[in-house]
């Protein structure tokens, strides 16, 4: 694995020992060094649980959609048996991708000599192949990667060693099973690629601290940074509250097992490395992050719906806040790129665990994914 510059093995090792109240913003070279993303995309993203989208987004036999996992193609399929399988999207003929975007096929053809596959990944057709000795299309099947589903998300990893993640999630599930995301339904998903760095994308959904002061218009009328609030730390996950102000209007739609107090509040979820939730008792939102360089991310956006009764117009208000919300977070991300830069920046304290501890929560995420730190691997 890459080895970390010392100024970032120690500035992460001082966050692993910190607490929320001595908390610190890290060095610049942290978001913007091609070493430390050598780092992480071998020590966090090819070892851990990546999630890649809703199993709701794939819900019949042979629909399938395709995502890239640190530069590795993958394919989620439905089976025949209602299985959801993470399939290497690499033909075993020539490595010609199979499939592309998403869609529906029974039969997986590459698109390069037509090499057919079941869903299941079993290589079932080689035209003009014929016998060999040394080939029996019988022995020939597309690869399987470790995958579960979470609460309704799918996860996928490429290290075969990875361990479960439905217990690492055990004190995450009690907090939020009330709401029962599961049994959610997306409707809306958008690919963009912004010009950031992953990891400012991750503190940027998670912190409620730019709520009121960025979103004066947007979601300072939701969830105002003053009714913020932290929850403990996981080693699969952290993440933070976000009441709704009481003077706004809404209905509070939900599942029925919801305390009064839960469908006043938004549960902000990271699972890092790559999937931030802002989980509501009636429409929750989602993001799949994928560093492409330092200073550059691929994000897959989401959003699901509790129930079926969502006029097509309440669906499109929320897409609309959602995009608003999003596009003034782009902006103020590829700025802040370039103050990370800068040879005269110096870290400064994060605000109370209230408002910036998912900050510390991902250093120390980190800290410990890369061997730094408390209860470092």
């Amino acid at each position: 694995m890459t080895e970390l510059p010392a100024e970032i093995a120690e500035a992460l090792a001082k966050s692993a020992a910190s607490d929320h109240a001595a908390a610190r913003a890290m060095p610049g070279a942290f978001y913007t060094c091609p070493d430390v993303l050598a780092a992480e995309r071998a020590g966090l993203f090819a070892r851990e649980w990546l999630c890649v989208g809703r199993a709701e987004e794939i819900p019949e036999p042979g629909d399938y959609m395709t995502y890239d996992l640190v530069g590795e193609p993958v394919a989620m399929v439905r089976g025949e048996d209602g299985a959801i399988r993470a399939l290497s999207n690499v033909c075993r003929h020539r490595a010609m991708p199979v499939l592309s975007g998403q869609g529906k096929a029974r039969r997986l053809v590459c698109p390069y000599h037509s090499w057919t596959y079941d869903t299941t990944g079993q290589l079932i057709g080689t035209p003009l192949i014929g016998k060999r000795a040394d080939f029996d299309k019988r022995d020939c099947r597309l690869p399987e990667f470790r995958s579960e589903i979470w609460q309704g998300f799918i996860f996928v990893s490429l290290n075969p060693d990875v361990a479960p993640l439905a217990p690492r999630m055990a004190g995450l599930d009690r907090i939020i099973h009330n709401y029962h995301f599961e049994e959610m339904r997306t409707r809306y998903v958008a690919h963009e690629v912004w010009d950031t760095n992953w990891k400012s994308l991750v503190e940027n959904f998670m912190e409620g601290y730019h709520l009121s002061a960025l979103h004066r218009e947007t979601l300072h009328l939701v969830n105002p940074t003053e009714l913020c609030a932290h929850y403990p730390a996981g080693d699969a996950y952290f993440g933070s509250f976000a009441g709704f102000t009481p003077d706004m209007e809404r209905e509070k739609v939900g599942h029925p097992d919801l305390t009064e107090a839960e469908l006043d509040t938004c549960v902000m979820i990271a699972v890092p490395p790559n999937l931030v939730i802002g989980g509501a008792s009636d429409y929750s939102s989602f993001l799949c992050i994928e560093p492409a360089s330092t200073d550059s991310v691929r994000v897959k956006l989401g959003l699901f719906f509790y129930g079926d009764d969502w006029p097509d117009e309440r669906v499109d208000w929320a897409v609309e806040l959602f995009q608003n919300t999003m596009a003034e977070d782009k902006v103020v991300l590829e700025n802040l790129g370039r103050g990370l830069r800068s040879a005269h920046y110096r870290p400064g304290p994060l605000a109370g665990a209230a408002y910036e501890g998912c900050i510390l929560d991902l250093h120390q995420y980190i800290a410990r994914r890369l061997g730094l730190g408390v209860g470092a691997a």
